[in-house]
C-alpha cells in the first residue's frame, strides 16, 4: 500500500476524539466529587475508612446495605453525615418488638373536619433511611421494607407512592447471638447489595477521635457536627447513572459469575449465593472502579467486592459452623479456587 492510500484513513479517527475527551472529563469530575465526599465523611467518622468506602460504593450502585456491629461505633453519625453531604433528607427508625408496619410506611387517616381521607407518610419517605437494630423487630414488620427496597415505592390503601430519589436503606443489626434478636428472612437479606462489618477503630484512631471530641473539634459520638454539602441529590443521581457506563470486559463478567457459582458447588456452604448476587457484584465492582477514577472494571474490583456482596447470601454447612469458621473465611477458601482472568 502506498502513502497516498493511507491518507484517507487518518480523518476517520478524528470525530471520536471529542467524545473520548468528554467521557474522560465526566469521569474526572465524578472522581473529584466522590473523593471530596469520602474526605468529608472520613473527617467526621474517624477510623472507619473501609466502612465509609463501602457505604459510598453501595450508594453509587443504587443499593442498600446491612451493617453489623455493636452499638456506639458511629452508624447513625455515618448516615446523617452522608445525608448532609448530598443535601438529602434523613430518617431513622428504631426497630423494636412492638413496631408495626404502619409505623414505617405510614397510613391513611380520615379527616373529620374535611370529611376525607388524608395520607400520613411514614419515615420511609426520605433519601437515606437508617433502620436501626432491624433484627429486633419480628419478620412481619421487617417485611414492610421489602417493597420499598426493591421497587422504590410504598403501597398504601391500594395506591403506590414513590419515595424520593436517590434512596438507600442502611440497616444495622446486632450479632444474632445477642438476646432479643430475630434472624432476618432470606428474601430480605437478598435485597441488601452488601453486608458491612463495622468494628472498633484501632488504637491510634481511637486516641485521635477521643482528642477531637473532648477538645470540641467534633461533637460527641451520636451527635452530628455541621457537614457542608459536597453535592446535591441531582448530582448523586448523575453519578449513579455514570456507574452504568463503566465498561465490563466479557472475561471479567464471567469471572463474577464463576465466583458466585463456586459458592453453590462448595461442600462447606449449605446454601450458595443467588443470581441476584452476580448482578450486585457487577454493580458494586463498577462503583468501585468509579471510586478509583477508572472507566473500566478490573478483576481486582470483582475480587474486592465479592465477600461484602456474598457474605449474607450464603448459609454455611453445619459442620463448618461447628468448627467456628466465619462466612468470610469460607468464601476466601472458595474464591481461591477460582482463577481470575489476566487482561
Amino acid at each position: 500500500m502506498t502513502d497516498t492510500d493511507q491518507t484517507p484513513s487518518a480523518p476517520a479517527s478524528t470525530p471520536s476524539t471529542p467524545g473520548a475527551d468528554d467521557t474522560s472529563k465526566r469521569f474526572a469530575q465524578a472522581n473529584e466529587l466522590i473523593q471530596a465526599l469520602t474526605k468529608n465523611i472520613n473527617e467526621r467518622l474517624i477510623g472507619q475508612t473501609e466502612v465509609v468506602e463501602q457505604i459510598i460504593i453501595a450508594l453509587l450502585a443504587n443499593g442498600h446495605v446491612l451493617v453489623e456491629g455493636v452499638p456506639g461505633l458511629g452508624k447513625t453519625l455515618l448516615v446523617r453525615t452522608l445525608a448532609d453531604c448530598i443535601s438529602g433528607a434523613f430518617s431513622r427508625i428504631q426497630f423494636t418488638p412492638d413496631l408495626m408496619p404502619a409505623d414505617i410506611t405510614g397510613h391513611v387517616l380520615y379527616d373529620m373536619k374535611e370529611s376525607k381521607f388524608r395520607l400520613r407518610r411514614g419515615p420511609i419517605f426520605t433519601n437515606l433511611l437508617l433502620a436501626d437494630e432491624i433484627n429486633r423487630a419480628p419478620a412481619k414488620t421487617q417485611a414492610a421494607l421489602l417493597e420499598v427496597m426493591q421497587e422504590r415505592q410504598v403501597t398504601l390503601e391500594g395506591n403506590s407512592q414513590k419515595v424520593p430519589q436517590p434512596f438507600m436503606v442502611m440497616a444495622t443489626q446486632n450479632p444474632v447471638e445477642q438476646e432479643g434478636t430475630y434472624p432476618l428472612p432470606e428474601a430480605e437479606l437478598d435485597r441488601f447489595i452488601m453486608k458491612i462489618y463495622i468494628d472498633y477503630p484501632n488504637l491510634e484512631d481511637e486516641i485521635l477521635m477521643t482528642k477531637a471530641v473532648t477538645s470540641g473539634q467534633l461533637d460527641s459520638i451520636g451527635s452530628v457536627p455541621d457537614s457542608e454539602a459536597v453535592l446535591d441529590t441531582e448530582q448523586m443521581l448523575s453519578l449513579q447513572a455514570l456507574v452504568s457506563d463503566i465498561a465490563v470486559d466479557e472475561q471479567v463478567l464471567q469471572y463474577a459469575v464463576r465466583l458466585t457459582r463456586a459458592t453453590r458447588e462448595s461442600s462447606a456452604i449449605f446454601r450458595g449465593a443467588s443470581s441476584r448476587a452476580c448482578i450486585a457484584l457487577i454493580r458494586c465492582a463498577r462503583a468501585k472502579a468509579l471510586l478509583r477514577g477508572n472507566d473500566y472494571v478490573l478483576p481486582d474490583d470483582i475480587k474486592a467486592m465479592a465477600a461484602p456482596v456474598m457474605r449474607h447470601r450464603i448459609a454455611l454447612a453445619a459442620e463448618v459452623e461447628i468448627d467456628g469458621l466465619s462466612p468470610d473465611q469460607v468464601l476466601a477458601q472458595v474464591f481461591a479456587g477460582v482463577e481470575a482472568p489476566r487482561l
